[in-house]
C-alpha cells in the first residue's frame, strides 16, 4: 500500500500580496523586453522617427525626440534592466513602487493599443503609412495583457502586505 503525502499547492490568491506584485511587474518587464525586440527587428524607428517629426511640424511644443537606432535600443534595453532591478522592491513590498507601477502598467497598456490602431489603421499620423502590421505589433498583445495583469494585481493587493516603507 503506497501512502501519498498532500502538498497542497500555492495558488496566486494565497501568494502573499507582495509576491503577486512581483510577478506582474517581472511579467510586465519580460513584456515590454520581448515587445523591445519585437520593434527593433521589425523596424519601429521607421515609422516612428517620421511620426514624431510630423507631430512635432504640428504642435512646436511637442517634446518628442527623434532617435538613432543605437541611441534608442540601448536606451530601452537601459530601462528595462532598471524596471527589473525596481522588481526586488515589489517583492519586499514597498509602498512607493505602487503609483509607479500604475504609470508603468497604464503607458505600456497605452503602447500595446498604439500599436493595434496603428495596425487597424494603417497609419500613425495622415502623412505616415505603412504596410500593415504596424512594426512592434506582434508582441502587442503580451504588452496589453501584461499591462492587465498588473494592474489587476495593483487593484487586488491594494492595503495588503507590508506597511512599512522598503529601503
Amino acid at each position: 500500500m503506497i501512502i501519498e503525502k498532500h502538498h497542497p499547492q500555492a495558488t496566486s490568491a494565497s501568494s502573499p500580496p507582495q509576491t503577486r506584485l512581483f510577478r506582474a511587474w517581472v511579467f510586465l518587464c519580460l513584456a515590454l523586453a520581448l515587445h523591445v525586440t519585437d520593434e527593433a527587428t521589425s523596424g519601429f524607428l521607421s515609422v516612428y522617427n517620421p511620426t514624431a517629426l510630423a507631430l512635432r511640424r504640428s504642435w512646436a511644443r511637442l517634446p518628442l525626440p527623434v532617435f538613432s537606432f543605437d541611441v534608442w535600443l540601448g536606451g530601452l534595453i537601459l530601462a528595462i534592466v532598471a524596471l527589473l532591478c525596481l522588481s526586488l522592491f515589489a517583492l519586499r513590498g514597498a509602498r512607493w513602487l505602487r503609483p509607479l507601477a500604475y504609470a508603468f502598467a497604464i503607458m505600456m497598456f497605452a503602447n500595446g493599443l498604439g500599436h493595434t490602431l496603428g495596425t487597424i489603421c494603417g497609419r500613425t499620423v495622415a502623412s505616415v503609412r505603412f504596410p500593415r502590421p504596424m512594426p512592434g505589433f506582434l508582441s502587442s498583445p503580451v504588452l496589453l495583457l501584461a499591462s492587465a495583469y498588473l494592474l489587476f494585481e495593483l487593484r487586488h493587493t491594494r492595503g495588503k502586505g507590508k506597511t512599512a516603507p522598503a529601503s
